[in-house]
């Protein structure tokens, strides 16, 4: 608990068994966490066997594979369900270090923030903790743009390190989201749409063989969709089309 505060870290999982009780247990090192949640996506590993050996966590199992986004949906709704105040998404895979969760607890916690970003490029440390240097450029190319359709001023839009409170996803429709990577992107851009501010605190980057990571056909249709978004924000503000992504006021 942080301030009577429950605190619940969600970790969407895939082929996580190599990473995910490293991850787990520097999460559980962290002050202010009351509970994990572990949504595994069907795994073909031993994913889900190492996640209910693991304590203070809850496990959920998809049958059928939902993509990464639809695997964020679940995490949410059970965070919710929990009571959770302060809703934190740490990736099983050990490439954001668990040892940013009291910052982010703090920044939420204190009424400062409704959202707060892990960015692997404030600091510059993105290219030596081993960013491939074509997902860099794609990554500062994307969020130039987005940041010019969108009206903020955000370092990174792709990161998957990122905290929330309760209110926030309470508003945020992102149910309507898509079940792919791109619904990260549409997540910000929904909390932009609301007048939120998203923060973004300095997080190490760490790219390694255990560390998941999409093709770069994959990082193409996800490029296509994160501009796609931005410009369907950008003509939603302009009262040219209506979205269901942008139906949250």
């Amino acid at each position: 608990m942080y301030r009577d505060k429950k605190v619940v870290v969600v970790m969407p999982a895939y082929n996580a068994e190599r990473t995910l009780l490293r991850t787990h247990s520097e999460v559980l090192a962290q002050d202010y966490v009351d509970l994990i949640i572990v949504v595994d996506d069907a795994s073909r590993d031993k994913t889900i066997e190492i996640a209910r050996g693991l304590s203070r966590t809850k496990v959920y199992i998809h049958e059928a594979n939902r993509g990464y986004g639809g695997n964020q949906k679940t995490c949410y709704r059970h965070a919710l369900d929990e009571g959770a105040d302060i809703i934190i998404m740490v990736h099983p895979d050990y490439q954001y270090t668990p040892k940013l969760i009291p910052a982010f607890v703090s920044m939420i916690g204190n009424g400062l923030y409704h959202c707060v970003l892990g960015s692997r490029i404030l600091g510059g440390g993105a290219l030596k903790g081993g960013m491939p240097l074509w997902r860099y450029v794609c990554n500062r190319a994307l969020t130039f743009a987005e940041n010019l359709l969108m009206g903020a001023k955000l370092s990174e839009y792709h990161t998957g390190y990122r905290g929330f409170s309760r209110e926030l996803l309470e508003r945020i429709p992102f149910d309507t989201n898509s079940d792919d990577f791109v619904f990260d992107n549409q997540t910000i851009a929904q909390i932009l749409w609301l007048g939120y501010t998203a923060a973004e605190v300095s997080c190490p980057t760490r790219y390694f063989s255990e560390a998941s990571s999409i093709d770069f056909r994959r990082s193409v249709i996800y490029g296509a969709g994160c501009l796609k978004t931005a410009c369907q924000y950008r003509l939603a503000k302009m009262g040219l089309i209506d979205s269901k992504v942008f139906s949250c006021t």
